[in-house]
């Protein structure tokens, strides 16, 4: 069983909320989200916000608070061969509601299809609040290319 090493990225004035399933290897070893350097969350929202690729864990917390946004995941702790969502078994939830009552978050979105399928299956009905399900970022999602992938993300900056 491994235990979800990173604390969630928000602050009262958050208004999205972006959810993935659960860290990657390189994500835990970084301590800090979509740690992979193929993984193009980063430069996704960056593009959709207009700022420049954030780099350091430093740079990349702030890019988030700065533009209301965020990050967290579905699941709190389960099993997983490395970092294969397929994997993962034995599942346990963070609890949302840490973030949903401290900040006013006008919009939750899921990135991919797996955190969705979790988020629905576990979370939904805790929390009372459908989820935006937005493709993945993932190197593994191979079908989106960036250009795709900014284009489909960039409903969040409407919620910002």
């Amino acid at each position: 069983m491994i235990k979800h090493p990173i604390s969630p990225v928000y602050d009262k004035n958050s208004k999205i909320l972006i959810l993935g399933s659960f860290p990657s290897v390189k994500s835990r070893e970084q301590g800090f989200f979509y740690g992979h350097p193929q993984n193009r969350f980063w430069k996704v929202t960056a593009t959709v916000f207009d700022e420049k690729v954030p780099t350091t864990v430093d740079e990349k917390r702030e890019f988030l608070l700065r533009n209301h946004i965020a990050v967290w995941d579905v699941i709190g702790s389960c099993d997983i061969e490395g970092s294969s969502d397929s994997s993962i078994k034995n599942v346990t939830v963070n609890d949302l509601n840490i973030i949903l009552k401290k900040a006013d978050i006008k919009g939750i979105y899921v990135n991919g299809k797996t955190a969705y399928r979790y988020y629905q299956k576990y979370t939904e009905k805790l929390v009372g609040r459908e989820a935006t399900v937005l493709p993945s970022t993932s190197p593994a999602n191979a079908a989106w290319n960036e250009e795709r992938l900014t284009e489909a993300w960039k409903c969040i900056r409407e919620q910002a």
